[in-house]
């Protein structure tokens, strides 16, 4: 139950944020949580598979894709 609601809170705040940064921290905590969440429900290739491509390819490329892109629209 905790993890659903540390899931619903990083969800949240990744579309609530303002700046793209921190947008992108708290998708990698939504997504680092669902990992944890398929581990504990016993989906042990499912959580690797989230934690290794999603919360660590994925996001770093994010981060890497804004701070190349940052004052390009100025």
């Amino acid at each position: 139950m905790v993890l659903l609601v540390a899931a619903a809170i990083f969800a949240v705040a990744a579309v609530e944020q303002g700046r793209l940064v921190r947008s992108v921290i708290s998708l990698l905590g939504y997504t680092a949580t669902l990992g944890v969440l398929f581990f504990v429900l016993g989906a042990y290739p499912v959580a690797i598979l989230q934690l290794l491509v999603y919360a660590g390819g994925i996001i770093a490329l994010f981060i890497f894709v804004i701070l190349l892109t940052r004052g390009v629209e100025k």
